[in-house]
């Protein structure tokens, strides 16, 4: 789905594009400065959607380098110069239609150039800010054909996702402009030394260990996603909670590969609202948690966001899983995170390691819970 998600923001941005340039081509004077804008904003939408798209897909890399800030700047520049000198340069049309078409090459390299350096927990916030764009350059087309129904649903669709990404932004305590160009969790190396060892735990002494508590907190990722373990994991809920247990989902803002990605699916598995805390409520709680079930999530409960400066991740707000009383991780085996580290948390003395496919495992604990 999250790939979906990119693919169809790109498709929406290539489409603006191609409105604003046949625009151009039938009516090389009018509506120039939105045509302009709506064939900038469209290329960049479509070509960062689809290297998040790769991304995403794990077919393309992330370029982790200083270099990369000053050429994104540079193109920034560049497209604001060419924009001026189209609307203001007194060129004859000839010239004016090269500067054109530079500006739809430049604008798709920016595209691509933008996006590479971010990966991380920054995926999610760029996936917002591309659809943002996406809505932006699709009001740019209702301007052009002074189409009131894509002027609203583009202005719509553009508010909404930036909205949404700078209350993405205020959640992980860093600024629009950090994420765009501080390339962060882009494949940084950490240099600190793990300390502890693996212990696995079996599913009797996991389903006896939650029977038994009287708070248990699940924490979310991706994996639980890609095994859609999220209807399973509802049923776990239901049937701790017929035992007096208190259980709640703890939700990272950027959980997951897209914004609201852990929302939207236990939406879907029927779980109550209510069930879901949000980070910054949920932490305060975590040292009264008796245990704290991982589900697929990594970059967002490790610890080194704490303590590793060196880390991709530092300062990064997590969720503090490690301050519960037990740990259960649920995971295929050792894979690292999409910021390409290893987790602290896997190494905590409080912390055992329960390995296979989330919705087998958590099937599996439900089945062992209801033999007790």
């Amino acid at each position: 789905m999250p790939q979906m998600v990119s693919f169809f923001n790109a498709t929406g941005g290539a489409a603006s594009a191609a409105v604003a340039l046949i625009e151009f081509t039938k009516n090389p004077g009018q509506a120039l400065l939105v045509t302009l804008l709506g064939l900038v904003v469209g290329s960049i939408a479509f070509s960062g959607s689809m290297v998040a798209y790769g991304k995403l897909d794990g077919k393309v890399g992330d370029i982790f380098a200083k270099f990369m800030t000053y050429l994104n700047l540079f193109f920034m520049l560049l497209i604001v110069v060419i924009i001026l000198l189209v609307l203001f340069g007194g060129f004859d049309q000839i010239t004016v239609s090269y500067l054109v078409y530079g500006l739809l090459v430049l604008s798709l390299i920016y595209g691509v150039s933008f996006v590479m350096p971010i990966g991380g927990a920054d995926m999610p916030v760029v996936i917002s800010l591309l659809n943002s764009l996406t809505g932006i350059a699709a009001a740019m087309a209702g301007f052009i054909y002074q189409n009131e129904a894509m002027i609203l649903g583009g202005i719509l669709v553009g508010a909404a996702g930036t909205i949404l990404t700078l209350q993405m932004c205020k959640a992980m305590n860093r600024s629009l402009i950090n994420v765009i160009i501080g390339a962060f969790g882009g494949g940084g190396a950490s240099h600190a030394d793990v300390q502890g060892s693996i212990k696995e735990i079996t599913l009797s002494d996991a389903a006896v260990l939650l029977s038994y508590s009287q708070k248990v907190v699940i924490i979310p990722g991706y994996g639980l996603a890609v095994a859609q373990a999220q209807h399973i994991a509802h049923e776990l809920d239901s049937l701790l909670e017929s035992k007096g247990v208190e259980v709640k989902y703890a939700i990272h803002p950027v959980a997951g590969r897209m914004p609201g990605h852990m929302n939207v699916l236990l939406a879907e598995a029927d779980v109550p609202y209510e069930q879901l805390v949000e980070m910054d409520d949920i932490n305060p709680d975590m040292p009264n948690v008796d245990v704290a079930i991982v589900v697929g999530a990594n970059d967002v409960v490790n610890p080194a966001a704490y303590d590793d400066p060196g880390s991709p991740i530092y300062g990064m707000p997590i969720i503090d899983a490690h301050l519960a009383k037990n740990i259960i991780i649920m995971k295929r085996g050792m894979g690292k995170g999409y910021a390409g580290i290893e987790n602290f948390l896997f190494f905590n003395d409080k912390t055992r390691m329960l390995f296979g496919d989330a919705k087998k495992s958590i099937t599996s604990l439900v089945n062992e819970i209801k033999s007790m």
